[in-house]
């Protein structure tokens, strides 16, 4: 029997890890010996504290029945005690906070709460893919803000037509930027919540990376502006800080409103977060900033190691001390699909197209640093006799 997609599938382009990890199976079934530098999957283990939590909170009976929909309270609370302890924010855990079964869940249901059909929603581009895929879900219109090297990829809010801004219900930003390594300053972010407050948009903030940098200047949340909680909502994640991707477990924050909104969505659409995974989740949040601390430095050291090798090679990665990606142009007389490609077929490289983020991307590629030093060398020798 053959039965018809839903439009709002047609309509979608192959997700782009999905197809990434196609064309790496095909290589690893001809017995290639496959780096993979596409996803951001860090290949450190989860820290032993969360680990043990977890064993001791999934033989406790009270957790195998139903969680609770918007997360246990002492969850909660634990993210209001870490948001304040690491940005200085105060947030009512029973009010503005609700658990999330990883961040990306809650995205992608977010504009199910406010976006009616053919509402606008300004996505930037390049982008985690999730903002427009969850825009579309909605019945909504995907609006695309370039981000350009030369505005620091931050998108210009002011160049946006005004009958585009008229129809707009959320606009996402997305710092630590994936897949750029930019970051956003607190002028950004300032003039970002007063724009919203006059045009009345949501603000929804993707906060992931936060806790992902190498240098002095720690990012900010766009909850430290003052007046940001009048139309801000913000995503965070425990995936990249604790290395806990496959525990999915995350949090959104900020505006009761809309907090309470998304909350709505998720009760008629999942049974709420695992409760040990929950108290394992308590136990990340309350770790000392020393174990981080080791996580940041194998960081830093993965990326001065492919930086310095992708000079080398006459590529021009962007200086950056966030994220664990590097975002490089492609060589002269190649497009983004052309040189990813000739990586994987050639050298078994797994990269990601900048174009597969967005048309925006278009002339870059991302590479992740999810994996030992040694074979991002490994990978740069791969490169080097590719003679580019």
């Amino acid at each position: 029997m053959a039965f018809e997609l839903a439009q709002r599938l047609k309509v979608l382009p192959p997700y782009l890890f999905a197809e990434l990890d196609r064309r790496k199976q095909e290589k690893l079934a001809q017995g290639v010996d496959v780096i993979d530098l596409g996803v951001g999957d860090p290949d450190l283990p989860t820290p032993e504290p969360i680990v043990e939590a977890l064993c001791r909170a999934a033989k406790k009976p009270e957790n195998h029945r139903y969680p609770s929909y918007v997360g246990m309270k002492a969850y909660r609370e634990a993210v209001a005690q870490w948001y304040k302890r690491r940005f200085d924010i105060n947030l009512d855990p029973n009010r503005e906070v609700t658990a999330l079964i990883g961040s990306k869940e809650g995205i992608a249901h977010f504009p199910l709460a406010f976006v009616q059909e053919g509402d606008v929603v300004l996505c930037p581009d390049p982008a985690y893919p999730v903002y427009k895929i969850g825009t579309i879900f909605a019945g909504g219109k995907p609006y695309t803000m370039p981000l350009k090297e030369e505005n620091d990829f931050l998108p210009d809010i002011g160049s946006i037509p005004q009958e585009i801004v008229d129809k707009a219900k959320i606009i996402w930003v997305n710092y630590p930027n994936n897949p750029t390594s930019a970051d956003a300053t607190e002028d950004f972010y300032r003039d970002l919540v007063r724009w919203a407050k006059k045009h009345n948009i949501i603000v929804a903030s993707d906060n992931a990376y936060s806790e992902i940098y190498m240098g002095d200047r720690r990012p900010i949340s766009i909850l430290q502006i003052e007046g940001a909680k009048e139309v801000a909502i913000e995503f965070h994640s425990l995936s990249k800080t604790y290395n806990m991707t496959g525990w999915r477990i995350g949090m959104a924050v900020g505006n009761e409103e809309l907090v309470k909104a998304l909350g709505k969505v998720k009760t008629n659409v999942d049974s709420g977060q695992f409760n040990a995974v929950q108290e394992a989740g308590i136990t990340a949040l309350s770790l000392p900033e020393d174990e981080l601390d080791k996580l940041r430095a194998v960081y830093r050291e993965r990326r001065e190691v492919m930086t310095a090798a992708l000079k080398s090679l006459g590529l021009e990665p962007l200086e950056s001390d966030v994220t664990f990606y590097v975002w490089t142009k492609v060589p002269k007389g190649y497009t983004s699909a052309e040189f990813v490609g000739r990586l994987i077929d050639e050298a078994g490289i797994v990269c990601t197209p900048g174009n597969g983020f967005g048309e925006a991307g278009e002339g870059f590629f991302r590479i992740s640093l999810t994996v030992p030093t040694e074979r991002l060398v490994e990978a740069a020798k791969r490169i080097e006799n590719l003679k580019l």
